[in-house]
């Protein structure tokens, strides 16, 4: 790193070393929406948003300290129909960044006091995310010396050590030969006195049948700890998931845990051994840590159907009260600290980007606080045929990629026309205006219907090269064009 990084609320222990890469890329605003402009055609006005606030993050770690913790991001709200690109630009934006991510459906909360989730859980699911993003970083670090010290401990297992200096070489020898099928030497040299030295030899024979892979189906014996608790069902007002305490670990640490010896494979036994290297060589401490400090200052959380819990007051009945929702939200937004089984988690600093297509309400129907809360409002348009043109062909992961891709391992060559993804366009156009508008989503519809006959009969019927023109698009979709009653269509 060139810069150091100075954490805030959480220092790494003494003698700890931090992570070489920072959770985010120091990419320039045009930088970030070029690289969105891979996979997302259209909405500049919600790329350019996007990028700026994810930049702003970059720039406020690079403050001074007495003034960082005062610059709190600008939380963004997206107003726009279904499938025209909301939710993927946060994914690939946290992806971008290499920053936790997490999207909730903001219709799934409840008011505190009522059975089902509290807001608090997107938190915790967020620091989960985090903790497991940070620990698969570190086991990539470690992965070769933990694959190393596996091949040692297999070799144990094949050639278990000697009981005592008494043995012989030729015990050894013949443990190679009956057990292993390990040839002997056709001219072995004259018996050596220490069995020990033997012993490195025959091991060494061992490691290179075991590095060509002769040796995978071999059996032996590994002893594996069973962690399977009873699975205990708590009611509670607020739902198990709020608990503080996690009964699981409480019950781990409380009972002893069962030991089993398993005969399995030499395979087998190297999977199960990789995981409890892995476990040695990563100190959690070090990942909770880090863990933390992604989540409190680069974490994302997408809050989607934020519009679902606008636009209802408060009626005084029994019901869930949609307002109630977002006072318990505004909390979290404004910034508090939210108990999670690793601790504390500061929200300040967090990124929230809300999503709505506000058909029914509007962004004025939240309460006066929560808007304020969203400082940065853009608009994103519905799609239209030549955007759906685009959609088809230009992305990374365009969808004439994909079926290309999936029908080649068939060994079917498809090929679309650029008349035949005109007409898939504008058919997709056509059903949206005909009935509701999904956006690009419809795209998967007309593409699966176009491609029936064809997925279904390969690999049974011999297909070869196919190319797919705009007579073809025209005929296998009239169907759907011309029916008004388009409902089983819809995805």
């Amino acid at each position: 790193m060139s810069e150091e990084r100075v954490h805030e609320t959480n220092t790494l222990p003494a003698g700890e070393t931090e992570l070489e890469e920072e959770p985010y890329e120091a990419l320039t605003p045009r930088q970030i929406v070029a690289e969105l402009d891979k996979y997302i055609i259209g909405q500049a006005g919600a790329k350019r948003a996007v990028a700026i606030a994810l930049r702003n993050r970059w720039r406020r770690l690079r403050v001074d300290e007495d003034l960082r913790d005062e610059i709190l991001p600008n939380n963004i709200i997206m107003i726009g129909p279904t499938g025209v690109g909301k939710t993927e630009i946060s994914r690939r934006l946290a992806r971008l960044a290499d920053a936790p991510f997490v999207k909730v459906e903001a219709s799934k909360f409840t008011e505190v006091g009522y059975v089902g989730r509290d807001v608090e859980s997107m938190i915790r699911d967020l620091m989960e995310i985090s903790v497991n993003m940070v620990r698969q970083e570190l086991e990539d670090e470690v992965y070769e010396l933990a694959e190393a010290n596996v091949d040692e401990r297999v070799l144990d297992l094949l050639l278990p050590p000697l009981k005592g200096t008494d043995e012989s070489s030729t015990e050894v020898r013949r443990y190679l030969v009956d057990r292993l099928g390990v040839a002997e030497e056709s001219k072995s040299p004259e018996p050596d006195p220490d069995a020990r030295s033997q012993r490195e030899r025959s091991r060494e024979k061992l490691r290179n049948l075991l590095k060509e892979g002769k040796l995978e189906e071999r059996k032996v014996e590994v002893e594996t700890t069973s962690s399977r608790m009873p699975f205990i069902e708590v009611l509670t007002p607020m739902g198990l998931e709020d608990m503080d305490i996690n009964m699981s670990e409480m019950l781990e640490d409380m009972l002893p845990r069962k030991k089993k010896r398993r005969q399995v494979s030499v395979a087998e036994a190297r999977r199960i051994l990789l995981q409890e290297e892995l476990n040695k060589l990563i100190d959690m401490d070090v990942v909770v840590n880090e863990a933390i400090y992604r989540t409190e200052n680069s974490g994302i959380v997408f809050l989607d159907e934020i519009d679902k819990i606008a636009g209802e007051k408060a009626s005084g009945g029994p019901d869930v009260s949609r307002e109630g929702v977002q006072r318990d939200l505004l909390p979290i937004v404004e910034g508090s600290n939210v108990q999670t089984k690793y601790g504390l988690i500061r929200t300040d600093h967090v990124l929230f980007i809300a999503a709505g297509a506000f058909h029914v309400s509007k962004p004025s129907d939240l309460i006066p606080e929560l808007q304020g809360r969203f400082p940065i409002r853009v608009e994103l348009r519905s799609l239209t045929a030549a955007d759906f043109e685009r959609i088809l062909i230009e992305p990374q992961n365009a969808l004439t990629l994909q079926y290309k891709a999936m029908l080649q391992t068939e060994g079917v060559e498809l090929t679309f026309t650029e008349a035949a993804v005109t007409e898939i366009a504008r058919v997709a156009a056509e059903v949206n205006d005909q009935m509701e508008n999904i956006g690009a989503r419809r795209l998967h519809t007309v593409m699966t219907r176009l491609l029936d006959d064809i997925l279904f009969d390969v690999p049974e019927v011999e297909t070869g090269a196919v190319t797919i023109d705009a007579k073809d698009v025209t005929e296998r979709l009239r169907e759907i064009v011309q029916d008004q009653d388009l409902r089983k269509y819809i995805l």
